[in-house]
């Protein structure tokens, strides 16, 4: 089976499993995906991850963060840039999600990074996805 958008399909895992309340969730493993959860990790959005070697491309397991009472710490994780239609954006440009209490991944020429890491770099790119 081959996977066209494999972002959209980490995304959609990552939601999937967060409303049925699942600690972990597996996804395939390729750079962009390792750098959207070290990016969800440094901005707190998830607990970790790690990469399981299957014989294969191998899977990343993401360990999913819950609030004390029980929510998932993420409450939208929506796709922006697809492949069909990339969306670019100059620093400039970049959104605010939630007026700043959300970020966006952004892929750049210095790897993936948020809004709040690229505003410092001073740094436009792909717009990968917007969290909340």
């Amino acid at each position: 089976m081959s996977l066209s958008d494999p972002i959209a399909d980490m995304l959609t895992r990552i939601r999937n499993a967060g409303r049925t309340g699942k600690p972990e969730v597996k996804v395939r493993a390729s750079k962009i995906c390792r750098g959207v959860a070290e990016t969800l990790k440094s901005e707190g959005y998830i607990k970790g991850y790690d990469q399981i070697d299957d014989g294969k491309q191998g899977l990343i397991r993401v360990q999913l963060k819950y609030s004390e009472d029980g929510d998932f710490v993420i409450t939208e994780i929506k796709r922006v840039s697809k492949p069909g239609r990339r969306v670019y954006c100059s620093v400039a440009d970049l959104p605010d999600v939630l007026g700043g209490l959300g970020i966006t991944i952004v892929s750049t020429s210095k790897g993936i990074m948020s809004d709040r890491n690229c505003r410092k770099e001073n740094i436009g790119g792909e717009l990968i996805c917007m969290v909340s």
